[in-house]
C-alpha cells in the first residue's frame, strides 16, 4: 500500500512526543527535521516540503500549543490538518453538465492505465449515480487499445462508441457527442490517445477535442508509482489544457506515495479518484483527510463503512443477525461470511482501516494467506447438508472422508471446527451489544 514507508516514519517521530508534559521550540525543530526527512524519502517536491514544514513550526510553536495540557496531541491536529489542506483539503467532485451528456476527457501518457481507468470511471459513475454511460474509443494509435475498451464496455454492460482507427479522434468524439445525445446519455467518457512523452502533435490533438466537446472534466490519469515525473508530466498537461483532476492509479502498489502529496500544491489540482487495484471496482473518489488520517495511523472508518454498505448484502446481514440471535448459525452460514467479507478487499488492507491498527503490534507486516480461506471452502464443501448444519455429528469417519474430499488434513479439520465455535462465540457477543441500538450498518465478521 502507497504511503506505508511515509506513515511508518512520521508516526514514529509524533509518538516520540506524546508523552511530554511540554514541548519547546527546541522539540518542534527536531520533530520538523524528522517530518521533512520523512517527507523527501516518499519523494515529496522539495518545495512542497519546505513549504508544509514552514507551515506547521509556525502553527506548532504558538502559544495555544506550547501552553496547551496536551502539546503533542496538538501537534499532531496540525500535522494531520496540514497534511489535508496539502492534499486538496476536502473531496473534490466530478463536475456535472446541466444538460446532459457531461463530457469527461481523460488524456495522460502511455502506460498510466487510461483505458482501464476510463472503464471503471464509468462503472463507478452507474454504481453511485444510477448513470448511463458512454465509453468514446478515441485513441486509434495505440495497438488494440480500441479492442480493450470495447472488452471492457462488453464485460461491464456499458455501451462503446468506435468507429475504428481509420478516424480522426476529433471526428470520433464528434459523432459520439450526436450519439450520447439522441440516446439520451448521461455521461460521455472519452479515452483519448497517450503517448510515451509529453508531444506537440499530442497536445494539439487534445485541444481540437477540448474545443469541439467542452469537457466539463479533463482529467489527467497518472501512474502514482513514477512519484516526481507524474507531477512534472500533470503540469505540462495543466498548462496546456487546464486540467480540472486528476486521477491517481496503483496507489495500492508499493510506492513512495510522493506524488499524490506533490501534485496537488505544485498544479493546484484536485485529485478526484485514486486506483486501488487491478478489479473493475478498484477505483475510489479520493478524500484528503481520510488520507491522512491512514498515514497518521489514525485509521479510515468512513471508507470501511463505505466499502461495506456497497459490498455487503443487506438481507443477508439482517437474516445473519436473526441466526445469531436464535443460536441457529452454520458452517454454511459461515462460509457465506467468509465471501462477504472477501468482497471488501484484501483482508490486510481492511485491518489497516481500523483506528489504532498501527499500534498492534507485527501489524504493519501481516499478511492473510488467500489459500488458508480456499482451504476452509475446501473443507466445507466437502460436507454434507446435515453436517455443515450440526457440526456436532462429525465423528472420526465423516472427518476422514472430509479429509479426503477436500485435499486437506484431520488436524485441519479440528481446527477449522475450533475457529467456527469462537466465531459463534464473538458474533453472539457483538450481536448482543448492537440489541437496541437504531438501525446501522452491519459488518460481516469471521
Amino acid at each position: 500500500m502507497a504511503f506505508e514507508g511515509l506513515a511508518d516514519r512520521l508516526q514514529q517521530t509524533l509518538q516520540k512526543f506524546k508523552g511530554k508534559g511540554k514541548i519547546s521550540e527546541t522539540d518542534v525543530k527536531e520533530m520538523m527535521r524528522e517530518v521533512r526527512l520523512a517527507l523527501l524519502e516518499a519523494d515529496v517536491n522539495f518545495k512542497v516540503v519546505k513549504e508544509f514544514v514552514a507551515k506547521v513550526s509556525e502553527r506548532a510553536v504558538g502559544q495555544e500549543v506550547l501552553k496547551s495540557l496536551t502539546p503533542a496531541q496538538q501537534v499532531i491536529k496540525i500535522v494531520k490538518e496540514e497534511l489535508t489542506d496539502l492534499m486538496g483539503g476536502e473531496q473534490s467532485k466530478i463536475s456535472i453538465a446541466k444538460k446532459s451528456p457531461t463530457v469527461v476527457m481523460m488524456v495522460g501518457l502511455q502506460g498510466a492505465g487510461k483505458t482501464t481507468t476510463t472503464g471503471k470511471l464509468a462503472n463507478l459513475l452507474r454504481k453511485t449515480d444510477n448513470a448511463k454511460p458512454l465509453l468514446v474509443a478515441a485513441d486509434i494509435y495505440r495497438p488494440a487499445a480500441i479492442n480493450q475498451l470495447e472488452t471492457l464496455g462488453k464485460q461491464l454492460g456499458i455501451p462503446v462508441f468506435s468507429l475504428g482507427d481509420k478516424v480522426s479522434p476529433v471526428e470520433i468524439v464528434e459523432k459520439a457527442l450526436v450519439h450520447a445525445r439522441e440516446n439520451f446519455l448521461d455521461f460521455m467518457i472519452v479515452d483519448t490517445a497517450g503517448r510515451l512523452h509529453i508531444d506537440e502533435q499530442l497536445m494539439g490533438e487534445l485541444k481540437q477535442i477540448k474545443d469541439l466537446s467542452n469537457p466539463n472534466e479533463i482529467l489527467l490519469v497518472v501512474d502514482a508509482m513514477t512519484g516526481q515525473d507524474a507531477v512534472n508530466v500533470a503540469k505540462s498537461f495543466h498548462d496546456t489544457l487546464g486540467l480540472s483532476g486528476v486521477v491517481l492509479t496503483k496507489l495500492d502498489g508499493d510506492t513512495r506515495g510522493g506524488a499524490a502529496l506533490s501534485i496537488r500544491s505544485v498544479t493546484q489540482t484536485p485529485i478526484k479518484y485514486v486506483g486501488m487495484g487491478e478489479k473493475m471496482d478498484a477505483l475510489e473518489p479520493f478524500h484528503p483527510d481520510r488520507m491522512a488520517s491512514r498515514i497518521l495511523g489514525m485509521g479510515d472508518v468512513l471508507s470501511l463503512i463505505e466499502k461495506a454498505q456497497a459490498s455487503v448484502d443487506e438481507d443477508m446481514a439482517k437474516d445473519l443477525e436473526k441466526k445469531m440471535r436464535t443460536n441457529n448459525f452454520t458452517l454454511e452460514d459461515f462460509l457465506d461470511q467468509l465471501a462477504q467479507v472477501r468482497k471488501l478487499g484484501p483482508l490486510e488492507d481492511i485491518i489497516k482501516m481500523l483506528p489504532g491498527a498501527n499500534k498492534i503490534k507485527g501489524l504493519n507486516n501481516i499478511s492473510i494467506d488467500e489459500k488458508q480461506i480456499k482451504h476452509i471452502e475446501a473443507i466445507i464443501l466437502s460436507m454434507t447438508k446435515a453436517e455443515k448444519q450440526d457440526p456436532n455429528i462429525l465423528n472420526a469417519n465423516r472427518k476422514k472422508r472430509i479429509a479426503r474430499g477436500s485435499g486437506r488434513s484431520v488436524p485441519e479439520i479440528n481446527r477449522l471446527l475450533k475457529q467456527f465455535e469462537e466465531s459463534k462465540k464473538m458474533m453472539k457477543m457483538m450481536t448482543g451489544m448492537s440489541k437496541g441500538k437504531k438501525k446501522g450498518m452491519r459488518f460481516p465478521f469471521m
